[in-house]
């Protein structure tokens, strides 16, 4: 995997570059839609290319490996194959998905044994597991094993949790390094910063991080409950730390509020379920604000959402109908929300991407934050 910086706006730390990986090239600032058990929900794999212009999605080892399971990945070639999705993939490690089960699982230093939320089977990852699973798997980028300590956090576990994500890091390179991808392309190991938010373990936690020299840098364990200002603070700090040669990758976040603001620090990759769980929901994401399609006030609205603009990849539907299909529970109401608010977020990052070079991004990103959280 390859980085180039190409542009750096002037009144902020936001950036814009290239990652090219052996299935092609990711344009930075990037938003990576979520397909947790192999599919983006309610959205076909020729939509997200031709419509909403995805560059790379993210699936998910926790699921994956327990279904379909690796025997048929393995043997279909590969979660690309399997799927039908040419471009980049990212694997989470299921750490995350691990910790949100904490009724059902126990951490020890060699690793997580858990239960099934499906059957109730008991499993083990490792970091070796878990990054052999990933090899199977067959993603362009792959985690880093970790444990995601939950907001608020005693500082002696985050402590000792760090510790042991750190250690777990050895780990996992160590078995990358010594194996080989299946399938005849690169993977590209990433490793996570933790330290919940406390600024000296997240300094601490990114120098370590930064000591093992992979190819591109993650930060864990923000947009878990605690406040956007602490997010936003422990983002800087990890930011200052972390090389400014390696894409940084903040997991999980999250509105599009959230995503100028940390562009505006330093962070070139995202991932969230928000827009697609949200348009199952009826909320929709514009460029003047959040839509609640289940409102009466849209029932006789015959307007196209963002009419006046390029963002809405389906003009055939009005609001009114889209709110009779969501709240009649129809099928259709979810594909065409999740639809739009995909394609907003692959906007909103390419309209970023385009005021950093043209050099005007700080100023953009203050006029649209304010915009973008006002409720119509």
């Amino acid at each position: 995997m390859k980085f180039n910086l190409t542009a750096q706006d002037k009144f902020s730390k936001a950036r814009a570059g290239e990652i090219t990986t052996d299935h092609g090239v990711i344009q930075t600032p990037i938003f990576m839609p979520v397909g947790t058990a192999g599919t983006v929900k309610a959205v076909h794999q020729q939509e997200l290319k031709d419509d909403i212009k995805a560059q790379i999605i993210l699936g998910n080892t926790y699921h994956l490996y327990l279904r379909p399971g690796l025997q048929t990945l393995e043997q279909a070639g590969g979660l690309h194959k399997f799927n039908g999705w040419n471009g980049p993939i990212l694997t989470d490690s299921g750490g995350y998905q691990v910790y949100s089960l904490s009724k059902a699982r126990k951490i020890k230093e060699d690793g997580v044994t858990f239960r099934s939320h499906i059957d109730g089977s008991k499993h083990l990852f490792t970091p070796e597991s878990a990054m052999d699973i990933q090899r199977v798997i067959g993603a362009d980028i792959i985690m880093a094993f970790d444990e995601c300590t939950p907001y608020p956090c005693d500082y002696g576990y985050a402590r000792r949790s760090i510790e042991m994500t750190h250690r777990w890091l050895k780990r996992c390179c160590d078995r990358v390094d010594s194996t080989q991808p299946k399938y005849g392309y690169n993977q590209t190991l990433f490793p996570i910063v933790q330290g919940s938010v406390y600024k000296d373990l997240r300094e601490r936690s990114a120098e370590v991080i930064a000591s093992f020299e992979r190819d591109g840098n993650a930060i864990g364990g923000l947009s878990v409950g605690e406040p956007a200002e602490e997010m936003y603070a422990m983002t800087e700090v990890v930011c200052n730390i972390l090389p400014e040669s390696k894409p940084r990758y903040l997991m999980g976040v999250g509105t599009p509020v959230n995503i100028l603001e940390n562009i505006a620090l330093g962070i070139d990759m995202f991932d969230c379920v928000m827009p697609t769980r949200n348009a199952r929901h009826g909320l929709l994401f514009t460029k003047d604000g959040i839509l609640n399609m289940r409102n009466e006030k849209w029932k006789n609205d015959f307007s196209a959402i963002d009419a006046d603009s390029d963002l809405w990849v389906d003009r055939d539907h009005s609001k009114a109908y889209l709110r009779h299909l969501i709240t009649s529970g129809e099928m259709l109401g979810a594909q065409i929300a999740s639809l739009h608010n995909l394609h907003f977020y692959l906007w909103l990052v390419t309209q970023a991407r385009e005021h950093i070079i043209s050099g005007d991004f700080y100023s953009w990103k203050n006029t649209m934050v304010k915009q973008l959280a006002q409720r119509l």
